[in-house]
């Protein structure tokens, strides 16, 4: 919501002004003439800023142009520092430009579940992507103090984006709303950690774990299979393949592979390379990668769709099809884990 702010003495008191911006305001929501809600969100801002500021006059300046002026000299503010909820827990933002804007956990989660969304997924599937990123939020502020709008779980859009997607946007909004609400607050731990929102749509059959993320567990998710993004050919000329790698690929026997138990590598022209990065220098849909090397071109058939950790959506939205709630889901696919809810402490 708000991405800026500014101190200034007029010779009697302090005025603070705060900057909005339209390119980043995403709540539909948010009203200028809602004095309790610029009130709340106004107090959320300077408390978890640690603005030093304790003068009675506030300005909201939309684009250079003052919108809005609140006087808060009778204001009894409660404090919303220790609240996890979706309209209390702010989220700052890390644009492309490196600005930073401040907007509630509920904007930040709508994003996130408008870009997962469709209308073939079950409401108890988004809600595990919900539980999965609200701790991702609580984390990455404990942590860093921002999330990055591109990293590497997800890209952070405005609303305005999804508006031109969606002909139906209010209608998502308002149900994706419903949603949040259902599991405000709640999230996944581990060893009184929050976790990363590992989430696939479709894997092999079953996900997979890794060292460096001791809750992700290996369980079956045999629905995977019938995913029509189960399976994907792709077939790549040599003269493809070098201008892609750079090399000079004239025949299949510049070309071989690895395979261990627990890895494969494959080199072209003696140079080796990772999964990894052949699924993103060939822009592939999975790394579970394999080859047929033919005289002419290679056949690279991938299995699944990401990186098979955590939650699969194809293999979840089956389970909430059979009346699985989403803590269910969750417990299956991160059995290590527990789900906790952030209750507000009252004041002593």
């Amino acid at each position: 919501m708000f991405y800026n702010y500014e101190i200034h003495n007029n010779g009697k008191e302090d005025i603070l002004y705060l900057y909005l911006t339209m390119k980043y305001e995403f709540s539909d929501d948010f009203s200028f003439e809602d004095e309790n809600d610029l009130r709340r969100r106004t107090n959320n801002f300077i408390q978890s800023n640690n603005i030093p500021f304790r003068g009675s006059h506030i300005y909201l300046i939309v684009d250079g142009i003052i919108v809005k002026s609140i006087d808060i000299s009778n204001a009894v503010y409660q404090s919303f520092s220790s609240s996890y909820s979706t309209d209390n827990f702010m989220v700052s933002i890390k644009m492309e430009d490196d600005s930073l804007c401040e907007i509630s956990l509920r904007d930040y989660l709508l994003s996130i579940l408008f870009c997962y969304f469709s209308f073939d997924i079950h409401d108890e599937v988004l809600k595990c992507i919900c539980v999965l990123y609200s701790g991702y939020a609580y984390k990455m502020m404990e942590d860093q103090k921002y999330i990055v709008a591109e990293d590497n779980f997800i890209r952070y859009r405005p609303f305005l984006y999804y508006k031109t997607i969606f002909s139906s946007f209010d209608y998502i909004k308002k149900r994706l709303n419903t949603i949040i609400s259902a599991v405000d607050s709640v999230f996944l731990d581990y060893e009184n950690n929050y976790i990363l929102p590992f989430i696939h749509y479709c894997n092999s059959g079953k996900t997979i774990t890794n060292s460096l993320y001791p809750y992700l567990s290996s369980v079956q998710s045999l629905w995977d299979m019938a995913s029509f993004n189960y399976v994907n050919v792709h077939d790549f000329s040599y003269h493809e393949l070098s201008t892609i790698f750079k090399l000079s690929l004239k025949k299949k026997h510049t070309i071989s592979i690895i395979s261990k138990r627990n890895s494969k590598r494959i080199i072209f022209e003696n140079k080796m390379y990772s999964l990894n990065e052949i699924k993103t220098l060939l822009h592939l849909k999975s790394d579970n990668i394999y080859f047929i090397i033919y005289k002419d071109f290679l056949r690279v058939i991938t299995i699944g769709l990401g990186n098979s950790y955590g939650l699969s959506i194809f293999g979840a939205n089956e389970l909430a099809k059979d009346g699985i709630p989403y803590y269910a889901i969750l417990n299956y696919y991160f059995p290590k884990t527990k789900l906790f809810k952030h209750v507000k402490e009252l004041s002593s």
